[in-house]
Parts: structure tokens; C-alpha cells; sequence
């Protein structure tokens, strides 16, 4: 009980969270962590039958429910055929849905997180045998879920353009980890976390899967035109490949600067704040967000950050970033130009202003919302 409400019993469906998170599988794990420390939840977790181990740990005191296969395919089969009977024997109050997804068949209140519209949109940045599953769950989603979940209001602005949503859509923004990302690290520490990945100020820095929603090639070609007038310039480029990764291949090669271009692959937790902070500049230059979370982190660290208009990013940055326009090598060369100048009173002022905007994204108040949308959800069905 809290504040004599009894608790919700929900479902987290959290069997497409990979060994490796990153972006929406970053959110899960935050989401399933802050709903088990809560007295008002009984969180039941929806995992995989070889993923049960590590659940317990990060989620304390939630039940973990190993019942869908570890095969994507088999998976997805098992979300429209057996996570129905999952939810009812449980006696789930709600089951969420945190990657687009949900049982289209079952008969529990249901709220699905919808991250971005991109697969609507641009199917050109994605893996072509994703695009028409995404696309069927998001149109059919909107369609049938009790609640869905935005994670900014530009998601939410596209959802309503794009799939025309039957229930109530919340937004509810995600919390950066204020624990891990500071402004006021160690600097001993930090260089020596960048040293094992042969980084070394001063670069130019970015977090991020190596993918093409990304537009890593612009950044490189940014990158080349600094470098003459800049030396000592490195760029790091921190991420595991994801699909399309040529496309950023050819462009280093083609770039003229290839040696100063250091790619580290997927890093040990400690290295990606280490790397914000020790930036002389950070740079995502991405077509589009739906949320945006390394630019989130890069504030909260106090980097002095450079990102794109004309999506969330621009929403979760609010004047702690300088904008560029997407795609736009010479627009995205200036800032950059402009942060590395010696003395850059612009710098300096973002590493001020990047922290405090941080300090408004909390997973405390992201879990707390989700919460309500949860009741709210459940309140609806039943009435």
C-alpha cells in the first residue's frame, strides 16, 4: 500500500533488452529497477529463458517470469500466443509494452512506450526485416492499447499525425543517471578510462550505435575540414557497429585524417562519462530522436554539445546545446570551430548550462509518471 492506494500489479515486457543496452533498452532497465523499489507496484518482469539471471539484481524484490524463448523470431510468436495466458495468471492490473510491442489478443490493460515514428517515417534507417513488424505493432498498438506512453511531445506529435492513437497519450520524458553522469569527475580517473581506449585530449567526442539515423559521415567530414587548424584534434567515436556501418567506413578512409579518427566499440560503463567530460567539444548530429539520451548525458556531464533541430533533440537540449541544421557539414564544422576556439566563452557557457537542464530529467519522476499512467490504464478498463 501507498497513501492507501493498493498496489498495481504490472507485466514489464522486458524480453528484447539486449546483454548490451542502448537507448530504449537503457530505458527499460531504469524503468524496471525504479518500479521495483516501489512500495505501490508489484512488478512482474516478462524475460527470456536464458536473460532470468541477471533481472533479480537489477530489479530487486520484482518476480521474474522466464517464459519467452531467446530466439527473436520465436519471440515474437510467443508475445501473441502465450504472454496472454503470462498475464492473466499473474493477475496483472497492466501490461507494458516498453519497445513499441504488445499482445494484441490479450485481455489485460495494456500500455506500449512508443520511442519514435521513424519506422513510419524512414525506413531507410533501419533493417529492412524490422520495418514491417514495427510498423504493424505501432499502427495496431495505437489502435488497441489502454495508454500509450511518448517519450517527448515531438513522438507524441507524430504519433498523432501517423497512427491516430484510441486511448490517452502520456508524455513522459526519461531521467539521466545522476549518479554516473557529473560534471565534477576525477580527472585522473577519467583520463586513465580514456587512455585504455587510446583517447587522449584534446576530440571531438560521440556516443552512439554506429548506424545511418545517425549521420556519423557528416560528422567526419566536419571533422577533416577542423583538422588542419587543429593539429592535436582527435575524433572519438564510441559505439558498437550497427547496421550500415560501411557508409562510415568509406567515410573515414575518404576523409584524409583516418589517423586521427580513434573507434573504440562498445566500452565499460566508466569510459562514456569519462569521455563528456574530458571533451573539448561533443557532437550528435543525428537526422532524428524521438528522445535523445547521449545528448542528455553529454550535458549532464557539462560537455559542451553540438546537435541537430528538428526533432526531440532539440526539445531535451532547450538552449544547453548549439543546433545545427541536419546534414549540413559546413553548419556543424562552424560550432564545432566555435567551441574549440581558445577561451570560447560559448564553450565555457554551455558547460554551465548543460548540467542544469540535466537536472530536470530524473528516472525518479519518469518512473513516478509511468506509475499514474499505469493506474490510469487500469481504472479505465475497468470502469
Amino acid at each position: 500500500m501507498s497513501g492507501g492506494r493498493a498496489a498495481v500489479r504490472v507485466v514489464l515486457d522486458v524480453t528484447a533488452v539486449p546483454a548490451r543496452p542502448a537507448g530504449a533498452g537503457v530505458y527499460t532497465l531504469a524503468l524496471a529497477s525504479g518500479l521495483a523499489a516501489r512500495a505501490d507496484v508489484d512488478l512482474h518482469l516478462a524475460t527470456r529463458a536464458g536473460d532470468a539471471r541477471r533481472w533479480p539484481l537489477l530489479a530487486p524484490g520484482s518476480t521474474v517470469h522466464a517464459d519467452a524463448p531467446d530466439s527473436r523470431p520465436a519471440r515474437i510468436v510467443w508475445e501473441q500466443t502465450r504472454a496472454p495466458a503470462l498475464a492473466r495468471r499473474v493477475g496483472a492490473d497492466v501490461w507494458h509494452g516498453p519497445h513499441y510491442t504488445m499482445p494484441l489478443r490479450t485481455t489485460v490493460p495494456t500500455v506500449i512506450t512508443v520511442h519514435d515514428l521513424t519506422f513510419i517515417e524512414h525506413p531507410e534507417w533501419h533493417e529492412r526485416s524490422k520495418i514491417v513488424y514495427f510498423r504493424r505493432m505501432i499502427h495496431s498498438g495505437a489502435r488497441r492499447a489502454d495508454a500509450i506512453v511518448c517519450v517527448s511531445n515531438f513522438t507524441a506529435h507524430r504519433l498523432a499525425a501517423l497512427a491516430r492513437p484510441r486511448g490517452p497519450v502520456a508524455v513522459v520524458r526519461h531521467g539521466v543517471d545522476h549518479h554516473r553522469f557529473y560534471s565534477d569527475g576525477d580527472r585522473d580517473a577519467d583520463l586513465a578510462a580514456l587512455a585504455r581506449h587510446d583517447i587522449s585530449p584534446p576530440y571531438v567526442g560521440f556516443v552512439g550505435t554506429l548506424e545511418p539515423r545517425k549521420d556519423v559521415p557528416t560528422l567526419v567530414v566536419a571533422f577533416a575540414a577542423l583538422a588542419a587548424d587543429h593539429p592535436d584534434l582527435r575524433l572519438a567515436l564510441v559505439g558498437g557497429d550497427g547496421w550500415g556501418v560501411d557508409a562510415i567506413r568509406h567515410a573515414i578512409a575518404a576523409s584524409g585524417v583516418a589517423s586521427r579518427v580513434v573507434r573504440t566499440g562498445y566500452v565499460e560503463d566508466a569510459v562514456i562519462p569519462a569521455l563528456y567530460r574530458r571533451a573539448a567539444a561533443v557532437a550528435y548530429p543525428s537526422f532524428e530522436e524521438g528522445f535523445g539520451f547521449a545528448a542528455l548525458e553529454a550535458m549532464a556531464c557539462g560537455a559542451p554539445l553540438v546537435t541537430t533541430a528538428g526533432s526531440a533533440l532539440t526539445e531535451v537540449a532547450a538552449g544547453a546545446s548549439r543546433t545545427v541544421p541536419v546534414h549540413d557539414a559546413g553548419a556543424l564544422e562552424a560550432a564545432l570551430r566555435e567551441l574549440l576556439a581558445p577561451g570560447s566563452e560559448v564553450a565555457a557557457a554551455l558547460r554551465q548550462a548543460g548540467p542544469r537542464r540535466a537536472r530536470e530529467y530524473t528516472w525518479q519522476g519518469s518512473v513516478a509518471s509511468h506509475v499514474e499512467v499505469y493506474r490510469q490504464a487500469a481504472e479505465a478498463a475497468r470502469t
